[in-house]
């Protein structure tokens, strides 16, 4: 049976973006770790647009030094906008349209309270073999990493990479590589080493040539990338995107705890699902579900959950600037042993 699934480097546009809302994020929890925050990206050339809702008291009039800084954090600096010019956004020229309000006091009061910003539901997965997460995104995760820190320091690649693997009977059937060249270069050698075996098929570049990339080559918007950010096709994805809001929110911290709970259910079942919802401005969950998987046999039991917000915010350091490394982890990352 063939199973396939992908993975993007944060220098991908769409995982851009959710880099950059995580590091304003980060950058207000310093200053307040109570905000309230709920902000989208998109960037597009030069330019970014910030479009949300805040309630802090931090000051944001440095928010060109933060999306600058985020963007050389993640690589694109002086030095890699002069190795490729034109093919690549330019961060002395980046323009910032802010789109940015005040939450809603709506939602405020029921927050305040130590309810929920939002309604939703959750899903978190876990399921036997390394990182407990389905093999085809371990592989797909792992050469992406290899292939973006060996870009980083290259002279050659550039760090908007995205990978797939396919696997047929968990032997790795296609590997597919995405990534920038200004010169072509064989990777088939590093692949293989990464991978640990050689893939009957290898693609690199499909069509043949891959220079423009990040948002000159391609508009990149928060939440886009939540299958790779996820369980990609192993598991139902819940909850909107969780790069862009604080913890209060729940679509971080549910999906979060949903996670935790399905590696800790895990034991020796070969699947593990937990599916969670929540209320805006209550603490208790209307429902919570375990389901596991075990020699083909599937048992269910239910979950109740009357955590509230602060005390699970508390638990996972989420009033910590601990987003962009949450960010760079993707959810499946989390408990990843």
């Amino acid at each position: 049976m063939q199973r396939t699934a992908e993975a993007v480097s944060i220098g991908h546009p769409d995982k851009t973006a959710d880099y950059i809302s995580s590091y304003i994020l980060d950058r207000i929890i310093e200053q307040d770790p109570h905000a309230r925050y709920a902000v989208e990206v998109m960037i597009k050339g030069n330019t970014i647009v910030l479009g949300g809702e805040i309630g802090t008291s931090a000051k944001l009039d440095d928010l060109t030094t933060y999306v600058k800084t985020a963007l050389a954090e993640i690589g694109y600096n002086e030095r890699y906008s002069a190795l490729w010019g034109d093919y690549v956004i330019n961060p002395a020229q980046i323009k910032i349209i802010n789109l940015i309000g005040l939450q809603s006091p709506d939602i405020t009061q029921g927050v305040e309270a130590d309810g929920w910003g939002d309604q939703g539901v959750f899903v978190g997965y876990a399921c036997q073999g390394e990182g407990k997460i389905n093999r085809e995104l371990f592989l797909s995760r792992k050469l992406n990493d290899a292939l973006y820190e060996k870009a980083i320091k290259s002279d050659n690649l550039g760090i908007d990479i995205k990978t797939q693997i396919t696997l047929n009977d968990d032997k790795i059937e296609t590997a597919i590589v995405a990534i920038p060249m200004l010169q072509e270069e064989d990777l088939t050698d590093f692949i293989i080493s990464v991978l640990g075996e050689k893939p009957l098929n290898t693609i690199v570049n499909g069509t043949g040539r891959y220079t423009y990339h990040g948002s000159i080559a391609d508009c990149g918007i928060t939440g886009r990338k939540l299958a790779c950010d996820f369980y990609s096709t192993a598991c139902p994805i819940g909850g909107g995107a969780p790069w862009t809001k604080d913890g209060s929110k729940a679509d971080l911290t549910l999906n979060l705890y949903a996670r935790i709970l399905a590696c800790e259910n895990l034991t020796d079942n070969d699947e593990c699902f937990v599916y969670l919802s929540s209320c805006i401005g209550r603490a208790e969950l209307p429902s919570g579900l375990i389901k596991t998987v075990k020699n083909g046999i599937v048992s269910f039991s239910n979950l109740w959950c009357n955590q509230k917000p602060r005390t699970l915010i508390r638990a996972y350091g989420l009033d910590k600037p601990i987003y962009t490394k949450l960010c760079k982890k993707g959810i499946s990352g989390v408990m990843n042993k």
